[in-house]
């Protein structure tokens, strides 16, 4: 599965549109993450949980994005856009949703150098 955040693929000829594919995660930050979070943005720095977990969640909304376009038999998906939103009342859950264009090439799909723990 080839993914791109552009509307075409280098070199490659869309053949069909297949559709609009999305994925979305919502992940909870509990109480003990929060507090280390604070700590870190209160003395400065990086915060690597929430990195953590914001990378978690960005894979598993592609994970899903990419699972929705080979059920429809995709060889890639263009136009690939990650939006990032915190909800919640207290601001408590992390949402990433990944959204696409799923489109079968001419000749067929190439081998994609995206994994999920790649980012």
């Amino acid at each position: 599965m080839i993914l791109s955040t552009t509307p075409t693929i280098q070199g490659r000829e869309v053949e069909r549109y297949m559709g609009l594919v999305f994925g979305d995660a919502v992940l909870g930050v509990n109480v003990v993450k929060d507090l280390f979070g604070s700590v870190r943005d209160f003395i400065g720095g990086r915060s690597g949980t929430y990195e953590r977990e914001l990378g978690a969640a960005r894979d598993a909304a592609m994970q899903g994005l990419v699972a929705q376009a080979q059920e429809l038999g995709a060889d890639a998906v263009v136009g690939i856009d990650l939006d990032y939103e915190v909800l919640g009342a207290n601001g408590g859950m992390l949402m990433v949703s990944a959204s696409g264009t799923a489109v079968a090439l001419k000749g067929g799909a190439a081998a994609s150098p995206w994994s999920p723990s790649a980012g």
